[in-house]
């Protein structure tokens, strides 16, 4: 068993929330770094900078960027990021990488090293995946679209677009800022024996959209600490980027692609509030001589505006096509009442849902609140749970 975590999933009825999220780490490479660099001519290069704390040896990625070709901080950023006058006591700055030019066309290789722009952390690309996005936002032509499931809210049909994510390893070291998310990993598998309610994680897994990519380059042969790092990918200094994948790698992909595939995903804004939804087929299990299928589904809020708001309440409508169809309401998501500011402006966090049928589909709305005390309500995108209908043997994420 490699790098896995266990746990029991809470019998509350057909929904159970996987972990608790956190506040952002490094909100500051957000849109506002993605634009800096991108303003840059070919002959700027930026450093990137991390703080060291010389008293515990502990090292957390607080970015800043330094212009190569004048080697003068860029003001803006050095306000945002980090200044001699409010360094912490007992912290250096030491050298990450040097960032490279974003790729408007085309996609990320294995071994490319980034940071996330949303929530701050260091990581590698291990393999892309190509998603169908269904944005509700946009308006769509009839053709190509995806109907409403039963008794969803609205009647609009949506386009799906081909979109690329990424799987990726997060630097460890990284991993405690990364306080707004619900957890680190993101990939949970059930577990190979009788027990149908027993789940492993593969900390430090996750997937990654395209536009959240902020790539960079650097001279260390091991500039990720993951356990999985070394058995996964190998140093090849003739390679750009240099890191390519070992066959264990390769073998693992092949052999779990059923349960990491990413195919889905689903977008709706209201009130500057966009909520993304992606769901994932994870396996069926026997359970007192009937058949549960699991999924889990990763969801992400962003505040697009200005306004501080607070989520408070969420409310799920989940239906079977066994016919059922089932009405979950609660307190907050993953036990957390999140609030979402230009400074901190996302949240995400996974959780997992398991049917007495082979497929179904899930909507609903999260209540917010604004300083005012006022409420609005959030549409969740309606998506659809579809099981694998070549559903094999269990799922050997956790092992090689």
């Amino acid at each position: 068993m490699i790098g896995s975590q266990r746990w029991r999933t809470n019998d509350m009825s057909n929904v159970c929330d996987c972990a608790s999220i956190g506040k952002m780490a490094a909100s500051a490479l957000r849109r506002g770094l993605l634009s800096s660099v991108s303003k840059y001519n070919k002959k700027h290069a930026h450093r990137i900078l991390s703080v060291v704390d010389t008293s515990c040896g502990f090292e957390a990625y607080r970015p800043r960027l330094l212009c190569r070709a004048c080697s003068l901080p860029d003001g803006v950023q050095q306000r945002r990021f980090m200044s001699s006058r409010n360094r912490p006591e007992g912290k250096i700055l030491e050298t990450v990488g040097v960032f490279e030019a974003v790729k408007q066309h085309g996609k990320y290789e294995t071994g490319q090293l980034f940071l996330h722009s949303v929530f701050g952390y260091r990581g590698i690309v291990l393999f892309p995946w190509h998603a169908r996005l269904y944005d509700r936002d946009i308006t769509p032509p009839m053709s190509d679209s995806k109907p409403e499931p039963p008794g969803a809210h609205g009647s609009k049909e949506v386009k799906g677009k081909t979109h690329t994510y990424y799987q990726v390893l997060i630097d460890t070291r990284d991993c405690p800022h990364i306080s707004q998310r619900s957890q680190t990993e993101a990939v949970t598998f059930l577990a190979n024996h009788d027990d149908s309610r027993a789940l492993y994680a593969i900390p430090g897994l996750d997937y990654v959209s395209h536009e959240d990519i902020l790539p960079y380059n650097s001279t260390e042969q091991v500039p990720i600490q993951h356990e999985l790092f070394e058995r996964f990918l190998m140093y090849n200094p003739s390679k750009t980027p240099p890191f390519t994948a070992r066959d264990t790698l390769k073998a693992w992909q092949e052999k779990n692609h059923p349960w990491l595939e990413l195919s889905d995903v689903h977008r709706e804004t209201t009130e500057n509030i966009r909520v993304t939804v992606i769901p994932f087929y994870m396996g069926m299990r026997e359970a007192q001589n009937s058949h549960v299928y699991w999924w889990r589904y990763c969801i992400r809020l962003e505040n697009l505006g200005n306004e501080v708001v607070q989520l408070r309440e969420r409310h799920w409508r989940i239906f079977s096509l066994s016919g059922t169809l089932e009405t979950v309401r609660g307190r907050g998501v993953v036990g957390r009442e999140p609030v979402l500011s230009k400074e901190q402006p996302a949240f995400q966090y996974s959780s997992h849902v398991s049917l007495q049928a082979p497929s179904g589909h899930m909507w609903g709305t999260f209540r917010i609140e604004r300083t005012d005390g006022s409420h609005f309500d959030v549409r969740i995108p309606p998506f659809s749970l579809e099981s694998n209908k070549d559903d094999k043997a269990p799922p050997a994420g956790y092992t090689f």
